[in-house]
């Protein structure tokens, strides 16, 4: 038999069409009193003329419904929660569920179970911006930017995480942790990224340092030529793709979203795998995370990417290029070596000329005339540039990560006045001169 529910809203309602029915008020001014519509106020009469009271109440059903979430499945979800999925969001928990422990629920089922357990804790709303629109094909516009995060839990040192986004479908196609963000790490992602998909028209990033030149030039310092375009903005010239500085990181809006969820789903999911090293970490994103990834968060667009001609040659577009003047000799100088160029065909001797130095991401150089390579070699391990940053490097990795003290703070107190005492030498030699000065005027 079914359970009957009677409230204070349903004693009014009884109240109101029952004065209806008796002529005592028009059924119009009754579904204006009771904030209903004209029709189900006419359907309300002819309940209560039918089955009085009782044909206006919620009837609950005596027996459970079928769908719905049993003892032992919420048991099972809170013990899943506490052990291996206690750091989840929801979403992500809800995933797990399905893929591992083939637990099917809605979102908000889930949601309700956890704060009726008080596992989960319901946040305030945020306020919903407006969102630019999409580009209308992959390929006219890829968002980058990189993350500074502690990746591993048991590494206390925070690597960067360097990734590119495509406007138009969301798909991220390479992406890497980098112990620093520096100008090779950019350029690899890139380079990648190129490699895979291909030529795309334009890069939006941020304003750091290696994306857009941040020297001003003033009365005591000029800008050289080599600076005024940076590393990546003329290679990325050399291809015809257009650099796009942002103006603050709402801008990247898409891929800042999805470095927040790389920095909550990605961190839990190596986690789960028991990755222990970055050189693991890189292989997990490349080859478990991204095709999880991909299928589940992009979307269908025309392509607008364009194929790498042949004649451009990647290793000698995403380098370090630097201009040098050939001495008489036949040698230039490249950070701290001296580097011969042997005679060519197209000239014997490339002596006052220009030339181009090209310093590739594994030290090795090519020296390059009228776009042509006429000398190579590799730095040595000794050279000053490639020891100095080693040294730098194994200074970091002795670094010992000791919490920081708040430094202490000295309390200023007021200054006082200083009272010499009555019988201050001072104040003996004042008195004496004082008592001096009136024996004088008394005398005259």
């Amino acid at each position: 038999m079914n359970k009957i529910v009677v409230t204070m809203d349903d004693i009014k309602r009884y109240k109101v069409i029952t004065e209806v029915i008796e002529k005592r008020l028009t059924l119009k001014d009754a579904s204006e009193l009771l904030f209903l519509s004209y029709r189900h106020a006419i359907r309300l009469k002819q309940k209560v003329k039918d089955s009085g009271l009782e044909g206006i109440l919620r009837k609950i059903p005596a027996s459970a419904p079928n769908r719905q979430t049993t003892k032992q499945v919420v048991d099972k979800i809170l013990k899943h929660r506490e052990e291996l999925y206690y750091d989840f969001n929801i979403m992500h928990f809800k995933d797990k569920l399905e893929e591992v422990h083939n637990i099917h629920l809605s979102y908000e089922s889930l949601r309700q179970i956890l704060i009726k357990t008080g596992k989960h804790e319901p946040k305030k709303k945020k306020i919903i911006h407006r969102q630019r629109r999409r580009m209308p094909k992959a390929g006219m516009l890829v968002q980058m930017d990189s993350s500074q995060h502690l990746w591993l839990e048991h590494i206390p040192e925070k690597w960067w995480l360097v990734a590119m986004i495509d406007d138009a479908t969301n798909e991220i196609a390479y992406a890497g942790f980098f112990p620093k963000d520096t100008v090779f790490a950019n350029m690899h992602i890139i380079r990648r990224f190129i490699e895979i998909k291909g030529i795309f028209m334009s890069l939006y990033v941020d304003k750091a340092s290696h994306f857009t030149t941040t020297r001003i030039e003033g009365i005591h310092y000029s800008v050289s030529q080599e600076q005024e375009d940076t590393q990546i903005e003329r290679a990325l010239e050399e291809l015809g793709i257009t650099l796009i500085p942002a103006n603050s990181p709402q801008a990247k809006g898409r891929i800042e979203v999805t470095f927040r969820l790389f920095q909550d789903r990605l961190i839990k999911e190596m986690r789960l795998a028991g990755v222990k090293s970055y050189d693991e970490a890189n292989h997990f994103l490349i080859e478990k995370f991204l095709p999880w990834y991909n299928p589940r968060y992009t979307h269908e667009a025309e392509s607008a990417y364009m194929p790498v001609p042949k004649e451009k040659d990647l290793d000698l577009i995403f380098c370090i290029k630097r201009q040098r003047t050939v001495n008489k000799d036949n040698t230039i100088s490249f950070n701290g070596q001296v580097i011969q160029i042997p005679p060519a065909d197209i000239r014997r001797s490339f002596a006052k000329t220009k030339v181009v130095v090209c310093l590739l991401e594994d030290n090795r150089v090519f020296v390059l005339y009228e776009n042509k390579i006429i000398a190579q070699t590799v730095l040595s391990e000794d050279n000053k540039a490639i020891v100095r940053e080693k040294k730098i490097e194994e200074l970091l990795n002795r670094r010992q990560y000791i919490p920081l003290k708040r430094p202490s703070v000295k309390r200023i107190l007021p200054k006082t006045v200083y009272i010499p005492p009555a019988n201050h030498p001072w104040r003996k030699a004042l008195a004496k001169g004082v008592k001096l000065k009136q024996m004088r005027q008394n005398k005259m």
